[in-house]
């Protein structure tokens, strides 16, 4: 039942508006605006919401959907960024994170780019390079990827505070100045 489940949420999430372009976010033309907004952005970093155990789930990993519990977040993080000028949505290919961007497509009307960079196992430097290109970027990935691109923040000298956390369903908030992370907030997955 779980794997004849988890081929409805891949279906549900094809007929969502989803692209798979792959590229990475890019500043936007050369006139004065565009300009400023390459060198200042925000990029909120989302680790997909709860999706239960990987080791009940009977189907492809990728296609293991969000549970009930997910779904809520999923609503709750598109109710706190809808108020944000938002120029892309950014997603893993994997269900569950296009199923976490769902509700803020729903209400921004703009589409979920599936990009291979932000899939578990990518590596987490490519991924950061590939967010920092400007503009306000919504991406959604795994564990493995927000944990790596922490290290990576720390690495560089970002205060990330003294137990840095990414709960599923939790937001990193990074400001980009002159495609570097000047500084990150992390907000708790919604209650």
């Amino acid at each position: 039942m779980a794997g004849a489940l988890g081929g409805t949420r891949a279906q549900e999430a094809v007929a969502l508006d989803v692209t798979g372009t792959g590229s990475a976010p890019h500043a936007p033309g050369t006139d004065e605006s565009s300009t400023a907004r390459a060198r200042v952005g925000r990029v909120f970093l989302i680790r997909h919401g709860e999706a239960g155990e990987r080791k009940e789930w009977s189907g492809p990993d990728r296609e293991r959907p969000l549970t009930g519990a997910g779904r809520v977040q999923a609503e709750q993080l598109a109710t706190l960024l809808d108020g944000h000028p938002l120029d892309r949505l950014l997603s893993s290919g994997y269900v569950r994170c296009v199923e976490t961007m769902a509700p803020l497509a729903g209400r921004t009307g703009l589409p979920i780019e599936q990009v291979r960079w932000l899939e578990e196992g990518a590596s987490p430097g490519e991924a950061l390079t590939a967010l920092l290109g400007g503009g306000c970027v919504v991406a959604c990935s795994h564990g493995d990827v927000v944990s790596g691109i922490l290290f990576e923040l720390a690495d560089r000298g970002v205060a990330l505070g003294s137990t840095p956390r990414m709960q599923k369903g939790s937001t990193w908030v990074l400001e980009v100045r002159d495609g570097e992370v000047s500084s990150a907030r992390y907000l708790p997955p919604p209650a």
